[in-house]
């Protein structure tokens, strides 16, 4: 499902934040990726969706090269990939429902499956009741909720979260990890980078650790290992 072979990733200031990892996530998993801030975690995360690209190695994701991929071919992988940041980045003048619907609409679907896979999707993380709802008249949790259902309307094969629960309160988290693992359970796979502790050491899933650009730690059922 995604493979990293011999990954390395410098920036042009000379910071090298990835330094030669090698690891295979497989079809269906859901893994956190853990460490300190500034060990390369969240560049270990875009490169799974090509906002940043490999100086050196290759990634395998549904047997497409990363690392070669030409820039035109980026947004069809993206149909691939959903991806959930910790700040929404909803559409405030877009409601619920269009803010998902965006996603399917610059596909050109059908406008008969974009209402069905939007109130599908709406159902899932529970706000089919509020579809007419804007961004402003929601919770924290909800606009997340929201940001969940538009990163999941394509059926992505992989669902990248990007410390969905940073700015969460702990009731409201546990509702977004309870949906994440909703999610992984209907196949999806699912790689969550996150700094909350009792997340990682209450719903126990693959845990892999980077410090200094490399794997610390690859555990299934692991812990966080981190002090706050």
């Amino acid at each position: 499902m995604i493979t990293m072979n011999e990954v390395w990733k410098t920036y042009p200031n000379g910071v090298m934040a990835i330094n030669g990892i090698d690891i295979t996530i497989d079809k269906g998993e859901f893994v956190y990726v853990v460490g300190p801030s500034g060990a390369g975690k969240s560049t270990f995360i875009k490169m799974i969706y090509r906002e940043e690209k490999p100086t050196r190695g290759d990634i395998i994701i549904d047997g497409k090269n990363l690392a070669k991929m030409k820039e035109r071919h980026i947004p069809l992988l993206r149909r691939r990939i959903g991806v959930v940041f910790q700040d929404f980045k909803l559409l405030p003048n877009l409601s619920v429902y269009e803010n998902v619907a965006f996603a399917l609409e610059v596909i050109e679907e059908s406008p008969s499956n974009i209402r069905k896979r939007v109130m599908d999707v709406l159902d899932i993380v529970h706000l089919k009741n509020k579809a007419r709802f804007y961004p402003h008249e929601l919770s924290g949790g909800e606009q997340q909720r929201v940001a969940i259902a538009r990163a999941i309307v394509n059926n992505p094969s992989v669902l990248i979260a990007d410390e969905p629960t940073g700015n969460l309160d702990p009731d409201t988290s546990w509702e977004i990890m309870h949906i994440l693992d909703d999610i992984n359970q209907r196949g999806t796979t699912v790689v969550m980078a996150t700094h909350n502790k009792e997340i990682v050491n209450t719903i126990r899933k693959r845990v892999i650790a980077i410090e200094g650009g490399r794997i610390a730690r690859d555990e299934m059922r692991g812990e966080y290992g981190y002090e706050r």
